[in-house]
C-alpha cells in the first residue's frame, strides 16, 4: 500500500466527523473575517491612552536582573529568555498592568536586547486567557507574503528566500500586541514602550548568549551596514559586556509609542522601513504594511493526560503536533507510558509519526486542512499510530509515511506570563534566522525578518528527497507554516501552567518533553527544564540528542543508559551541541476539594497558588516575580 493510500486508511475513519465540523468551521472562519475587516479601522487609528489607564510617569529606573532561574510568588511572574525583560514585564504587573500590558513590554525589550531571535521587523504568536471570562484568545501575528510574492519567485535564485531583503514577509508583531492592548490593556500605550526605548537609546549590556551571536555571525555583520553600525561600530565587534546602542531603533520606537500603531503602518517609519527594503531588492510595499491585519480567533483547546491544553491553530503545527503526541502515549491506558527509557522510545516513534503528518498543515485562509485538525486532535487515530509503535524495534524513516519535506523554521524567542489576577499570556515571537534576513534597516534600526523561508517551494531540491508541501507554497497574503508552540494549561478549568520555546523544528519536541516531566512524570519545574532532551527531524533517521556545555558552563547529556537502551532498539543516534529552549510557569494546585482555601473574593470560582516561573538556561535566562 503506497504512502497516500495508507494515510487514507488511517485518516478515513474521521471522514464523517470531519464533514460534520466543516461546515462549522467555515460559518466561523468567515464570520471572524468580517469582524476583522470590520474593525481594521478601529485597529489603525486606536487609542493611545488607553481608555481605562492612568498617566504614568515616565520610564527611569534601572533594570535589576535576579541571578536564579527559578522564582515563586503568589502575585505575578514572568519568565523570558533574557532577565532584563523579564523584568520589564514584571515591572508592568507591579504598576498594576495585565498581564497583556507586561507582554508588550516583554516583547518589545527582547526586540531590543535579543535582536537575533525577534523584533518588531517579525511576528509572533500570542494565546492569551482572561481569568475573569476564563475565555482564551489566539491572537496570530504571522508575517504574511507580500502582494508581490509568487510561489515560484525563488526559483531562479534560492538563496534570496532566507538572505535578504527579497526574503522579507510583511510584519505582524506590532499589530498583534496593540489588538491584544486594546482588548486587555490597562496602561498607557506609551509607557509599555519606555523600557525599550531607554534601552536601545542608552544602551544595554552585551549578553554572553549575543556576544556568541555575534562573533559567530561576523561576516554577516559587517557585509550589512545596518548591522555593522550597531554590533561592530568603529569597526570592532562587541563582545559579551560591551555596551550596545541602536539610536534609530529607539527613534522608531519613540514615534510608535507617541503615535501609536499608524507612525509603523501608514507613517513615517514605515516609509523609511519601505524605503529601505526596496533599495535593498525586497518587494514590500505601504499597501503592504497598510493592509496587514490580526487573525484573533478562540484558542485551540485539546484535552490531553487530564488537562485542557490551549495554544494555536493552524499556520501553527505545534498545538496540533502537541497533542498527536501526547494523545499517542495516552492510548498506552497507563501514566509510566512515557517513563524511562521506555518511555523515552516510545516518545520518540510517536514524535516520528506527528512529523510526518504535520507537514500536511498550513494557512487555513488558503488551504483545507480540518482533515488534518481532526485527525490530530483524534484519540482514535492516535490509537491507530501507537499500534504501529513497537517496544522492542524502531524502523527506516519511509515507515512513518511522510510525503512532504520537512519546513526547518528556526529561531525565535519566547515568554510566559501570569499577573496576580490569573490572566495569563503565553507568546513566542521570531524574526526567524540569527538575525532574520541579516540585515538592519539603516534609517530605522529594524531588524528585517526572512520569513518567507519558512513558505515551501515548488523547485526546492531537499536532503530527504522528498517534494515540498503544496499546502506551504507562497501566495500573496498567505502565512507560512511555523512549529511555534505557546501554549496555556488547564487542570479542571484552574490555571495549572503557561509553556513555550524556542529552536524552530525543535520546539515541539521540547514542549513536549517539558510538560512530560513535570505534568505527568512529577518533575521539579526546574529540573523539567533542565533535564537533557531528545530532538528527531525524521529524514535523516536519527535521534539528535543534547550533549553540549551551556552559557554558565553546564554540561546538558543524555544518560549512557538510555544512549544504550535507544541504541539497542535499532535508533542510530547522534550528538546534538544545541537544542531548543522552553520557559515555564507553574501554578500549585491543590486538590479539586481544597481549592476554595485559596479562592479570592473578587473571583469566587478562581484559584490562586503559588506560582513558580523557570527561564531556560540553555539561553541563559532568568525570571521575575512581583
Amino acid at each position: 500500500m503506497g504512502h497516500q493510500s495508507m494515510e487514507d486508511a488511517l485518516l478515513g475513519g474521521h471522514e464523517n466527523e470531519s464533514g460534520k465540523k466543516a461546515s462549522c468551521r467555515k460559518a466561523l472562519f468567515f464570520f471572524l473575517a468580517f469582524l476583522t475587516i470590520s474593525v481594521v479601522g478601529l485597529t489603525l487609528v486606536g487609542n493611545w491612552s488607553h481608555p481605562a489607564a492612568v498617566r504614568m510617569p515616565e520610564y527611569s529606573g534601572e533594570i535589576q536582573i535576579g541571578d536564579a532561574e527559578i522564582v515563586e510568588s503568589e502575585r505575578g511572574v514572568v519568565a523570558a529568555d533574557d532577565g532584563r525583560c523579564s523584568e520589564v514585564g514584571a515591572s508592568m504587573l507591579r504598576r498594576g498592568g495585565h498581564a497583556v500590558d507586561a507582554a508588550v513590554a516583554t516583547a518589545l525589550c527582547l526586540g531590543v536586547v535579543s535582536p537575533t531571535s525577534c523584533g518588531i521587523g517579525g511576528g509572533a504568536f500570542m494565546i492569551v486567557r482572561s481569568s475573569s471570562s476564563s475565555r482564551a484568545e489566539a491572537f496570530d501575528m504571522r508575517e504574511t507574503a507580500p502582494a508581490a510574492a509568487s510561489q515560484d519567485m525563488y526559483e531562479k535564485n534560492p538563496e534570496a528566500k532566507s538572505v535578504g531583503a527579497l526574503s522579507m514577509g510583511v510584519p505582524g508583531e506590532l499589530a498583534g500586541l496593540h489588538d491584544a492592548w486594546l482588548k486587555h490593556g490597562r496602561l498607557p500605550w506609551k509607557t509599555l514602550f519606555e523600557p525599550a526605548i531607554k534601552l536601545a537609546g542608552d544602551g544595554f549590556v552585551v549578553s554572553p548568549y549575543l556576544g556568541h551571536r555575534i562573533l559567530s555571525h561576523e561576516k554577516m555583520i559587517m557585509n550589512d551596514p545596518g548591522l555593522s553600525r550597531v554590533f561592530a561600530p568603529n569597526g570592532r565587534l562587541l563582545q559579551p559586556g560591551d555596551t550596545c546602542r541602536n539610536q534609530e531603533l529607539a527613534r522608531s520606537l519613540e514615534a510608535v509609542a507617541e503615535q501609536g500603531l499608524p507612525a509603523f503602518y501608514g507613517g513615517a517609519v514605515g516609509e523609511k522601513l519601505i524605503e529601505d527594503v526596496r533599495k535593498a531588492g525586497g518587494i514590500l510595499t505601504m499597501e503592504d504594511l497598510r493592509n496587514y491585519t490580526v487573525v484573533t480567533t478562540d484558542a485551540l483547546a485539546v484535552d490531553v493526560m487530564g488537562y485542557t491544553i490551549l495554544g494555536m491553530p493552524p499556520p501553527s503545527s505545534g498545538t496540533l503536533g502537541f497533542s498527536l503526541v501526547l494523545n499517542i502515549l495516552e492510548s498506552y491506558g497507563s501514566p509510566d507510558a512515557a517513563e524511562g527509557s521506555l518511555g523515552l522510545h516510545r516518545l520518540i516513534e510517536a514524535m516520528k509519526h506527528m512529523l510526518a503528518i504535520r507537514m500536511n498543515l498550513g494557512d487555513p485562509a488558503f488551504v483545507h486542512v480540518d482533515r488534518y485538525i481532526d485527525a490530530m486532535t483524534s484519540a482514535t487515530y492516535a490509537k491507530q499510530l501507537q499500534q504501529r509503535i513497537f517496544d522492542n524495534t524502531t524502523f527506516p524513516s519511509s515507515y512513518y509515511l511522510s510525503r512532504w519535506t520537512q519546513l526547518e523554521d528556526r529561531g525565535t524567542s519566547h515568554f510566559c506570563i501570569v499577573d496576580a489576577e490569573r490572566n495569563a499570556v503565553s507568546m513566542t515571537t521570531t524574526v526567524n534566522e540569527v538575525f532574520g534576513a541579516g540585515m538592519i534597516s539603516p534609517s530605522t534600526g529594524i531588524v528585517l525578518n526572512d520569513e518567507m523561508d519558512d513558505f515551501s517551494t515548488p523547485t526546492e531540491i531537499s536532503p530527504d528527497r522528498l517534494p515540498p508541501a503544496p499546502a506551504n507554497f507562497i501566495k500573496p497574503g498567505k502565512r507560512p507554516l511555523s512549529s511555534m508552540t505557546p501554549l496555556i494549561i488547564l487542570k479542571d478549568n484552574q490555571l495549572a501552567g503557561v509553556i513555550g520555546g524556542s529552536g524552530g523544528l525543535n520546539i515541539i519536541s521540547a514542549v513536549i518533553q517539558v510538560f512530560l516531566n513535570h505534568f505527568v512524570l512529577g518533575m521539579e519545574p526546574l529540573a523539567a527544564v533542565q533535564s537533557p532532551r531528545v530532538y528527531h527531524k525524521l529524514i535523516p533517521n536519527n535521534v539528535l540528542y543534547e550533549n553540549w556545555t551551556v552559557i554558565e558552563g553546564n554540561h546538558i547529556e543524555l544518560s549512557e543508559e538510555r544512549k544504550d537502551f535507544l541504541k539497542e532498539r535499532g535508533h542510530q543516534l547522534k550528538a546534538l551541541t544545541g537544542g531548543a529552549t522552553c520557559n515555564l510557569v507553574v501554578q500549585e494546585l491543590k486538590k479539586s476539594n481544597e481549592l476554595g482555601r485559596k479562592k479570592r473574593a473578587y473571583n469566587p470560582h478562581l484559584y490562586h497558588g503559588i506560582l513558580t516561573a523557570v527561564s531556560d538556561f540553555r539561553k541563559d535566562g532568568r525570571p521575575a516575580a512581583i
